[in-house]
């Protein structure tokens, strides 16, 4: 059997890849902890819970519009705007199976063959993946670990040719949860509208931060006809089994969107769809209930990890996931990355990464700390013995 070209260009997501492999071990019986998910542990509201059921009782289960629900589509809108100060009205709106597929949708409809598209490293896995299908070229743009992995507008600017397409900003940033500075993200903005370029701005986490208020570049005075915005109810409201994401874009290149979507997935879940509506629109305290949760079990793992020797972390301000750098680590009893680092993790200590390499940073581990406390300790515990095993070889 003969497939694809395309499919040369891409891999299996390397997330997916390290979820699999920590299920093995689970239903082997081994107690796994599991840093590696980027999901959140706390439940569904249920509120939002009672909604689907509704839909459900209601027999709210037939197609919907494509492009999603009026009423959902609203209510991304209001929600937008009452936590950010935007104005979109819902055709320029966009419901998707998820915020995966509304980046998806957005580069297909964008990237031709050889364009360029500007994304920082490090970069959520499926970026540099989603512009290759699309037969885009990945230009990218170091952040640095000394200047904690701020994105800065000039990097950008030295970075862009005539052949640029889009430039791709995630923040908070998955991994390392660096927030761009407001006055950088508006210069970055700029750029692109002095050259005509889209900047897509990936918001999965905006309501995950530390430090300040969350941003929206949207927001910005005359920013919605150059700016794409990404988001998802994943993890705003733990709800990442429910695959309802959306965009925010020029009412044309919404329609664009629309077209592809039509021809691949149809409409999200109805259920779902109805489900989102009430965690957009209800009562909106589980996510202040979550942060606050977040704030201390970035705490409590980020003192431990410093307390190993040879292992660096800087502070994340958003997300839920800490990106320590491991470095003096390789080389020692034969390993050379951290790719070999996640798998004896997994092998000898049951504790499952992310390896940097996936982000385009080697040297690096992500380690989500969406997890109860418990397990953090529990994983800081065999962290130690690892990396001190390490070091003694």
């Amino acid at each position: 059997m003969q497939l694809a070209e395309r499919l040369q260009r891409i891999a299996l997501s390397p997330t997916l890849a390290v979820l699999m492999e920590a299920e093995r071990y689970k239903a082997r019986g081994v107690d796994v902890v599991d840093f590696g998910a980027g999901e959140p542990d706390f439940p569904t509201p249920d509120n939002v819970k009672q909604a689907a059921i509704r839909a459900i009782h209601d027999n709210f289960t037939k197609y919907t519009a494509t492009g999603g629900i009026a009423e959902l589509r609203q209510a991304i809108c209001d929600r937008h705007a009452a936590d950010f100060g935007t104005d979109y009205r819902t055709q320029e709106a966009l419901v998707c199976v998820g915020g995966k597929h509304a980046i998806f949708n957005a580069v297909a409809a964008l990237v031709n063959p050889g364009d360029e598209v500007i994304l920082p490293v490090p970069y959520w896995v499926s970026f540099p993946d989603i512009i290759k299908f699309a037969g885009g070229k990945v230009v990218p743009v170091e952040t640095h670990e000394i200047d904690s992995f701020q994105l800065r507008a000039d990097a950008v600017e030295k970075a862009l040719t005539p052949r640029t397409r889009l430039v791709i900003v995630n923040s908070p940033n998955n991994p390392s949860g660096a927030v761009v500075d407001p006055k950088e993200f508006e210069r970055i903005l700029e750029l692109c509208r002095q050259r005509d370029i889209l900047l897509i701005s990936d918001e999965c986490y905006s309501h995950f931060v530390y430090e300040g208020q969350p941003f929206s570049i949207a927001a910005v005075e005359r920013a919605k006809s150059h700016t794409v915005i990404i988001g998802s109810l994943s993890k705003t409201y733990a709800m990442t089994g429910w695959r309802i994401g959306y965009a925010l874009a020029p009412e044309r290149l919404i329609h664009a969107m629309l077209t592809i979507q039509s021809h691949c997935t149809s409409n999200p879940t109805s259920i779902a769809q109805r489900a989102a509506a009430e965690a957009l629109l209800g009562p909106q305290e589980s996510v202040v209930k979550m942060l606050a949760e977040y704030s201390r079990r970035r705490r409590r793992i980020l003192q431990g990890l410093r307390l190993i020797q040879g292992v660096k972390c800087v502070t994340p301000q958003g997300a839920f996931y800490v990106y320590p750098n491991v470095k003096a680590f390789l080389k020692h009893d034969g390993i050379g990355d951290t790719l070999t680092v996640a798998r004896a993790l997994l092998e000898q200590e049951h504790i499952a990464v992310v390896p940097g390499e996936a982000f385009g940073t080697p040297g690096y581990l992500r380690l989500s700390y969406a997890t109860s406390m418990e397990r953090i300790e529990e994983g800081l515990r065999r962290l130690e013995r690892f990396f001190a095993r390490l070091a003694a070889s």
